[in-house]
């Protein structure tokens, strides 16, 4: 019988994700391993094999159609023998708009015993009455940005799933009534950006938001609006860590840099102070046994954070080997999700562009990150004269919720050491 390729779940955390393009046409034959896609997640643009043979019957998702949800079918294939007319009604309408209005499926007035299973990536949320409300993940962050109860819209998808079209269709005065004590999701005032340009006719070029970005724009607001920040200034000098530098890339085929000894001495601190290697959770601090370093990578995309994990139990040679093949996979949109999830501590580096000091965005669910300035010569004080040192400037951002300010001050002191006398980071 045709089989339904799904839309597959390609990191841990996805819900939904871009059908970006397909390598195959409707007739080509597919082999198991055979590249048919490829989806664009929140983070990079990843291949899709085949683990089926058989001819692609239909294609279900046009090509660059967005939001749509894991194990969504996307084509059908046909085994041997098989034709178009084997294809069940129900799996040859289209897809290419997932969130389209579909009629309600026969179960849908079901009673609550008989109840289908959710879909995969449906998101449920707990009704009054004690029933679950199902919803596609798009629409449920619909819902919440337009303050809609859930509770209150009726589902039009299969199974009574709740999906685009029903949160634009809700009326008004739906919201949720919000918990004695609970704040208010600021709202913007005023027009937005697009309505304001077209009110006052200023010409603008409009470049639609990827799906990085819009993560970035998400996780950003949510950082600085559920994260209580402090942060904490430190002046560190380079003088000998340059030098140091400088001999051992004349002797190393793998040339280290300066953010190379910040990512080894950031884990050796992070030993040191294993306090500040934490994270809040509403169950409890995590406390990480490893220094798994997210370390931030301008792409043409937006910020990606690769991570070298176990940072301190590798060399200054090593970790420069990672970070050139992590970034340039960064680059290309070429990590696997492993490799940019997961990390314990983050490092922001702005030196390379003349930025003297800055305070970063904490990437949630860490509890800290260093931004690192550039390192420029200025006049220091050592006994009693003045004398020119190269500084650095270096600023941690603190989630005050795990770690206090003690704590962020211990592990400034331990990352200063380290730096400053860079021949500590080799014993």
């Amino acid at each position: 019988m045709p089989i339904e390729i799904l839309m597959p779940a390609l990191s841990p955390t996805m819900s939904e994700g871009k059908l970006a393009k397909w390598h195959k046409k409707e007739g080509d034959e597919i082999k198991a391993g055979d590249i048919i896609a490829e989806i664009e997640t929140d983070k990079a643009t990843m291949e899709f094999e085949a683990v089926d043979e058989g001819k692609l019957g239909k294609i279900l998702v046009a090509e660059g159609t967005e939001g749509v949800a894991v194990n969504t079918p996307i084509a059908v294939l046909l085994e041997e023998g098989e034709s178009a007319a084997d294809i069940k009604a129900g799996s040859a309408q289209p897809a290419a708009k997932p969130e389209a209005k579909a009629e309600p499926a026969p179960k849908a007035e079901a009673k609550p015993e008989a109840k289908p299973a959710a879909p995969a990536a449906a998101v449920l949320a707990p009704r009054q009455d004690g029933e679950r409300i199902f919803a596609s993940p798009l629409a449920r962050r619909l819902a919440q940005q337009a303050g809609i109860d859930l509770k209150t819209v009726k589902g039009s998808g299969p199974h009574g799933r709740i999906v685009k079209a029903d949160i634009e269709a809700a009326p008004k005065g739906t919201a949720a009534t919000a918990k004695p004590g609970a704040a208010a999701a600021p709202v913007a005032s005023g027009p937005g950006a697009r309505q304001l340009a077209d009110l006052l006719k200023m010409p603008y070029r409009l470049e639609p938001l990827s799906s990085m970005r819009k993560t970035i724009a998400r996780r950003l607001t949510e950082a600085k609006q559920t994260v209580p920040h402090f942060y904490l200034t430190i002046d560190t000098e380079i003088d000998e860590l340059l030098a140091f530098r400088k001999r051992l890339n004349e002797k190393s085929e793998t040339k280290i840099s300066v953010n190379d000894f910040v990512i080894r001495a950031v884990a050796l601190a992070l030993k040191k102070v294993p306090a500040a290697n934490a994270s809040y959770d509403e169950s409890g601090l995590l406390f990480y046994e490893h220094a798994d370093i997210s370390v931030a990578v301008a792409t043409p995309n937006g910020l990606i954070t690769p991570i070298v994990k176990q940072a301190e139990t590798k060399g200054l040679t090593q970790i420069a080997a990672e970070m050139k093949d992590l970034a340039a996979r960064a680059r290309e949109g070429k990590l696997k999700p492993e490799e940019y999830q997961g990390g314990t501590f983050s490092i922001s580096n702005l030196g390379m562009f003349g930025i003297k000091q800055f305070e970063a965005v904490i990437n949630p669910p860490q509890g800290c990150i260093l931004a690192i300035g550039m390192g420029e010569q200025r006049p220091v004080v050592k006994n009693g004269q003045i004398v020119p040192a190269t500084v650095m400037t270096c600023t941690l951002s603190v989630d005050h919720r795990v770690v206090d300010g003690a704590v962020g001050a211990e592990f400034l002191q331990a990352f200063k050491g380290f730096i400053d006398d860079p021949l500590t980071m080799l014993l």
